[in-house]
């Protein structure tokens, strides 16, 4: 326990050393930006929303399918309980088992492939946004510019969030120039 509250001064105490002289510099211009907020309100992150919203219907539709499939196959089973054979309901029961196995598998494949279609989608957005929060902070000379859900910041007054600002930038710069 002292050892990670050791730590903790340490790091404070060089965040402290890096960012003073920042605040001490008389043209200190500081924007906040929302990263996930401009993720979720660009026109590129409601697409990527949709995308993925139409990929899990199409997986959860095939998962239906099958289920429909071991639901027959159960029904059938207790319908001919009492005239199959020992083998034969062996096989059945062998059957229902490799279909509840699949399902199983195609379920956790499925969710795994979304995860990594979620991850990969909005990694690549992300990076284009910091891109164009790059510019913003060129363009208007700021200089710091932290992300609103990971600089611990709390509370900011409206005028330095450039979030807004952001999520314009970001959909001008996807917009197709039209011929």
């Amino acid at each position: 326990m002292k050892r990670f509250l050791f730590i903790g001064i340490i790091g404070l105490f060089m965040l402290t050393l890096v960012v003073s002289p920042l605040f001490a510099a008389e043209n200190l211009k500081v924007g906040i930006v929302d990263l996930f907020k401009v993720l979720n309100e660009s026109e590129t992150g409601k697409r990527a929303k949709t995308d993925l919203e139409s990929l899990i219907k199409s997986k959860q539709a095939a998962l239906e399918e099958k289920g429909k499939a071991l639901e027959k196959l159960r029904a059938e089973m207790e319908k001919q309980a009492s005239i199959l054979s020992p083998e034969a309901r062996k096989a059945k029961e062998d059957e229902m088992e490799r279909l509840r196995r699949d399902s199983q598998r195609m379920i956790d494949d499925s969710n795994v492939e979304l995860q990594k279609k979620q991850r990969d989608m909005e990694g690549a957005i992300i990076k284009e946004i910091i891109e164009v929060v790059n510019k913003i902070a060129q363009e208007e000379k700021y200089s710091l510019i932290l992300e609103y859900g990971q600089a611990g910041v709390i509370f900011s007054d409206k005028p330095i969030d450039i979030t807004d600002k952001a999520i314009k930038k970001y959909n001008e710069s996807k917009v197709k120039p039209k011929k």
